[in-house]
């Protein structure tokens, strides 16, 4: 279950039993094994139609649920963050920190489909607490952005991951018939291009 619901999932079969066996020998957890594709929100219990706002405010009324949804590890820092940057307030919709990562933890809310822009709106923030909060003996910080739906191939072409950004869908309640059939393609497509990539690995 730790393999299929993580990004490590994704990398070709060598590189993976590698990171599981650090894990084993060093007792060291990366973040292709704290982070996932997609997270279920079906606790916030939240209408047909919400803001970015009322997720957020949902998820900070089920705050115990949401963490042991997130994973082992993630603790609880702010909501809202104010962040002053040429004398101009941003907010950070939720800030954690991950014990065994030893890492800020960025998270933004956004209610419809990724968008190219959120990337540089996380780099933003994500450097902010590089210099203003990060402790001497830290990793670098860790942006999430929870999507309603992901667009793979920007998420793919913007190579978030070397920008340290990871992008997720949220599922908030269940789904109607057509995205259901869409994600449940899109799985089976992710699925099959995995297996082709294990068989050339091998």
């Amino acid at each position: 279950m730790l393999f299929e619901r993580t990004a490590i999932s994704k990398k070709p079969a060598e590189l993976a039993r590698k990171e599981i066996d650090s894990i084993k020998a060093e007792d060291k957890v990366s973040p292709d094994l704290v982070f996932r594709d997609h997270y279920v929100l079906d606790f916030l219990n939240l209408k047909d139609t919400f803001s970015e706002t009322d997720l957020e405010t949902a998820i900070i009324r089920g705050l115990e649920n949401f963490i042991l949804e997130l994973g082992i590890g993630f603790t609880f820092v702010a909501r809202q963050k104010r962040m002053t940057i040429d004398h101009i307030d941003h907010y950070l919709d939720l800030l954690f920190y991950h014990r065994k990562l030893k890492r800020l933890i960025a998270i933004e809310l956004k209610i419809g489909k990724f968008k190219a822009g959120y990337k540089g709106q996380m780099e933003l923030y994500l450097r902010w607490l590089e210099k203003h909060e990060m402790e001497r003996d830290e990793e670098l910080p860790i942006g999430l952005i929870l999507c309603a739906e992901g667009n793979q191939e920007q998420v793919e072409l913007l190579q978030l991951n070397k920008a340290n950004i990871k992008v997720a869908e949220y599922i908030s309640q269940q789904l109607p018939k057509e995205l259901l059939e869409r994600k449940l393609h899109q799985f089976a497509e992710n699925a099959k291009r995995i297996m082709e990539n294990r068989m050339k690995d091998k």
